[in-house]
């Protein structure tokens, strides 16, 4: 109370507060480590492959592919359901997840309505899928989206299998999509690769057998593993809020068994599971690994890809959520992906070998030249990566996918979507934008070489703004400023700005405060101002600083 905090014995207060009050009883007092966050960072089961306890579990299958594809409809003949006839236009409109049974075992399918979800998911730390299964039409071929959808499976490392759906459709030619996929670096089995590619009919549901087979191989070289017995852990890959039923979490159990009644910890969300369904919309009272339940019972909704914990008691629950929340501030201060800069200075301490790229180009001729040109720029010591490049603007997509995949962010003379800049900004992205193709690529063969030249950053220093105009001598003009915020400097340059709009940029020649000569002039100073090239001065003008400040590399 004495330190103007009114609390009672139930509520928590933080360590320094709680210090200063030990202090002062004469109670000495050690700062306890923080409590860290559960191993729901890292892959599904990994952290259990070997582990006492550990068994087999179910392998967890994301579909995705272009648009119109087919993903709904082949999900929907594994399912045995007709979702995609309930769906706007036949398009997924939200993230549904799943178990079938094939041969007495289960696998567990995530439904997603494109690549965001997937990515945001791994931006997070959460790892959540063990094999992709990439839906190509027969009929269609290779498009945009499904590069796309090869480039984010190859950044998360996991192993892809090929759908080739539509094959009944008139003009299939699943030899040619197999062609095609050999162009984007998937070698199928056919074809001497080790990609497996299955030719299935979604309408006919012809092929879904082998499909199922397929996945369940795949599981079985990769040993996927987890302790149901451990404490209760999962991964959100959806949330929305029901009227009726309040917030409801979507979750897949990574670890451990969840049941009604248990505490839990959703992100920075926590409650007492109320009630659980499956992915049929059944009521079920336990959940284990690879198992996706919808649960209800948080306070509020947490954000995909958040990890979920089960834990003891409320106060537990309480000492986590401040505990992530704190987590979450310190990592906000630093950059989800690496600048170029980040990059080079990593290889000249040898602390990396890879440079991962993110590229957007404004035409679809400019993306082989790109790649074809950044290739070639890996050295003995550093890869140069291509995680994703392709024709249009910079979207958020792009921007989640850099900061998953540590990725550096490059634009070749095409636009970035506002949307875009403001996840940048969020996310610490920095994006590179390029105009000419030789100053790209010497910047990446710098990085790859790790040497790179000081970046030069325009920072605004401060504003003054033109109270009076005085003569000085014949044609001289002095502007009577003052500074609103910052500082202007002598021999500082300045741009002269009049309703927004810029005017001259130019040097500072002299600069007074009342009869003295000064070097500086700071906020809430007035003084008089001479600029060199510059006399048409009005009452309102703004003066803006500007300093070129040197990152060095």
């Amino acid at each position: 109370m004495r330190a103007g905090i009114m609390a009672n014995i139930n509520q928590m207060v933080d360590f320094d507060t709680a210090a200063r009050v030990a202090v002062s009883l004469g109670i000495p007092v050690r700062k306890p480590k923080a409590k860290q966050e559960s191993t729901a960072t890292q892959r599904v089961g990994s952290e259990e492959q070997t582990a006492e306890g550990a068994q087999e579990r179910p392998p967890v299958v994301t579909v995705m592919g272009h648009v119109d594809h087919g993903k709904t409809t082949l999900l929907d003949a594994i399912r045995g359901t007709t979702v995609a006839s309930g769906e706007a236009g036949g398009i997924t409109q939200s993230i549904g997840a799943y178990q079938v049974e094939k041969n007495g075992r289960k696998i567990t399918f995530i439904d997603t309505p494109g690549h965001a979800a997937f990515t945001a998911m791994r931006a997070s730390g959460a790892q959540v899928t063990d094999v992709v299964v990439i839906v190509v039409a027969a009929n269609d071929g290779v498009q945009p989206q499904t590069i796309e959808a090869i480039d984010h499976a190859r950044a998360a490392k996991v192993p892809i299998i090929v759908a080739i759906n539509k094959v009944d459709a008139t003009g299939a030619d699943p030899d040619k999509v197999k062609g095609q996929l050999t162009e984007h670096g998937i070698v199928v089995e056919g074809y001497g690769g080790d990609v497996v590619a299955v030719e299935v009919s979604a309408l006919k549901k012809t092929g879904i057998d082998e499909l199922l087979e397929s996945i369940l191989l795949v599981a079985d070289v990769a040993e996927l593993k987890a302790n149901p017995e451990r404490t209760g852990i999962g991964v959100v890959i959806e949330s929305h809020m029901d009227r009726a039923r309040g917030p409801i979490a979507t979750v897949i159990v990574r670890g451990g068994t969840l049941k009604v009644g248990d505490n839990i910890v959703a992100g920075i969300e926590r409650g007492r599971i109320r009630q659980m369904v499956d992915g049929f919309g059944k009521e079920v009272a336990t959940a284990g690994p690879s198992t996706p339940a919808q649960i209800m019972g948080l306070g509020g909704l947490p954000g995909v890809g958040d990890q979920l914990d089960v834990v003891e008691g409320e106060r537990t629950a309480r000492m986590l959520v401040e505990t992530r929340e704190r987590i979450t501030s310190q990592r906000g201060e630093v950059r989800a992906a690496p600048t170029l800069a980040d990059v080079m200075r990593r290889v000249r301490s040898g602390e990396t070998k890879q440079l991962n790229l993110v590229i957007k180009t404004g035409t679809q001729g400019a993306v082989d030249a790109v790649r074809r040109a950044v290739e070639q720029l890996s050295t003995q010591e550093v890869l140069v990566n291509i995680v994703h490049v392709a024709a249009g603007g910079v979207a958020e997509s792009d921007v989640m996918l850099s900061a998953a995949s540590q990725a550096v962010l490059l634009a070749y003379d095409t636009e970035i979507e506002a949307g875009a800049a403001r996840q940048a900004a969020q996310q610490g992205v920095e994006i590179r934008h390029y105009k000419i193709i030789y100053e790209l690529v010497d910047h990446v063969a710098a990085a790859a070489k790790g040497l790179v030249k000081p970046e030069e950053r325009e920072v605004v220093a401060g504003h003054a703004v033109v109270q009076q105009v005085f003569k000085l001598g014949k044609r001289g003009k002095i502007a009577g400023v003052r500074i609103t915020d910052g500082v202007l400097r002598r021999n500082a340059t300045v741009r002269a700005l009049r309703k927004g709009k810029a005017l001259f940029i130019g040097k500072v020649s002299s600069m007074r405060h009342l009869t003295e000569n000064v070097n500086e002039l700071a906020t809430n100073f007035e003084g008089g101002v001479v600029l060199d090239g510059f006399t048409e001065f009005e009452a309102g003008d703004v003066l803006e600083a500007i300093e070129v400040r040197i990152t060095p590399a």
